[in-house]
C-alpha cells in the first residue's frame, strides 16, 4: 500500500517529496492543475526547468520557482506540543459538549498525531503535517511512547516480565514493551479530579515504553496482570518530551525537537527496510544463472 504524502501544508519534515505536492501544499492549485504547470515547464528546482510532476524536491533545503518567482513557504506546516488534561478529548470538535483541544488550542489545521483517552493526560503532538501524522500513527516506524502509570497494588517481578514479554489482551499478545517499577513517584501536577484510592492497598509508579498504540492499551496490559491503571500521563513520543509545559500549556516544537523527530523516523524507515529484506524469502538456487555448456 502507498504511503500517505502530506496534505493541507508543507512538510517541514518530509525531506524530497514530489513537487505536483509540494505547489499543491504551498497553494498554487488542484493537484491536477500543479501538473500542468510543472508539464509546461513553468516550474524550476534549482535554477533547472523540471517536466515531470512526480520529480521529488525539498522546498526547504532546495529553491523551487513557479514562472520564475520562489514558491511562498507561508504556509508551512506548524508543530506543536499539548500538556492534555485529564477530562479533555483529543479531537477539536465534540457533538456531546464535552471539553476539546479548542479549548486549549487556538490554533488553525492542526491535529492530534496520535491521541490520548479522556482520561488520560500528557503529551500530545499537533500538527497539519499529513506525512508526520500518518508516520507517527504507523507501527513500522516504531516511535516509542513513554508513559507515567500509576497502578492499583505494587507488581512483583512476574508481573513485570509479563508486562515487558507481552500480555494477551483481546486475543492477541502485545509486543514486548520498555517497563520500569519507579523507587519514587514522579514530580507531576495533581489531577483535578482525585484518583481512587483504597487504604489497604498500596499503589506504585511504572514507567512504560510502547513501540505499538492499541485503544487503551496500557491500561488493558497492567488489569491483565491484576494492577488496574488509576493514572496514566505521556511524557514523550520519540524523542519529543513534555518538559514542563502545565496542563493546557502548548507551544511551538523547536528546530531541534524537529530535526531528532526527522531523524528518528529516518533511522526507523531504514531499519523497517532491513528487516523486511531480511525476512524475505530467499531466490531458489540456480534461478537466474545460465547453465553451463559441456565442452565439445
Amino acid at each position: 500500500m502507498a504511503e500517505e504524502e502530506p496534505r493541507g501544508c508543507l512538510s517541514r519534515l518530509a525531506g524530497r517529496q514530489p513537487i505536483v505536492q509540494v505547489l499543491e501544499a504551498a497553494g498554487a492549485g488542484p493537484a491536477e492543475s500543479c501538473a500542468g504547470m510543472v508539464r509546461g515547464g513553468r516550474v524550476a528546482i534549482d535554477g533547472r526547468v523540471n517536466t515531470d510532476p512526480q520529480t521529488r524536491a525539498d522546498p526547504f533545503r532546495q529553491q523551487v520557482t513557479l514562472d520564475g518567482e520562489p514558491l511562498p513557504l507561508d504556509n508551512a506546516c506548524r508543530y506543536l506540543a499539548l500538556n492534555k488534561p485529564y477530562g479533555v478529548l483529543s479531537s477539536f470538535t465534540d457533538r456531546e459538549g464535552r471539553p476539546t483541544l479548542a479549548d486549549h488550542v487556538p490554533v488553525p489545521g492542526v491535529y492530534a498525531a496520535g491521541r490520548l483517552d479522556m482520561d488520560s493526560e500528557g503529551l500530545v503532538l499537533l500538527t497539519g503535517d499529513g506525512w508526520l501524522i500518518h508516520r507517527l500513527s504507523h507501527p513500522r516506524y516504531h516511535q516509542g511512547k513513554t508513559y507515567l502509570v500509576q497502578v492499583e497494588g505494587v507488581p512483583g517481578q512476574d508481573a513485570l516480565a509479563a508486562l515487558r514479554s507481552g500480555v494477551e489482551v483481546k486475543g492477541k499478545r502485545t509486543a514486548p514493551a520498555s517497563v520500569e517499577l519507579l523507587a519514587e513517584p514522579p514530580d507531576l501536577p495533581p489531577r483535578p479530579v482525585p484518583i481512587r484510592e483504597r487504604e489497604s492497598i498500596p499503589t506504585a509508579w511504572l514507567r512504560v515504553v510502547l513501540r505499538e498504540g492499541r485503544k487503551r492499551q496500557v491500561r488493558r496490559m497492567t488489569a491483565a496482570v491484576g494492577h488496574p491503571t488509576l493514572r496514566l500521563v505521556r511524557v514523550a513520543v520519540g524523542p519529543i518530551s513534555l518538559g514542563d509545559l502545565a496542563p493546557g500549556e502548548w507551544r511551538d516544537l523547536t528546530p531541534g525537537e524537529m530535526e531528532a523527530l526527522a531523524t528518528s523516523l529516518s533511522v526507523a524507515a531504514r531499519q523497517a527496510a532491513s528487516a523486511a529484506r531480511k525476512a524475505a524469502p530467499a531466490p531458489p538456487r540456480g534461478k537466474g544463472r545460465s547453465k553451463r555448456r559441456g565442452r565439445t
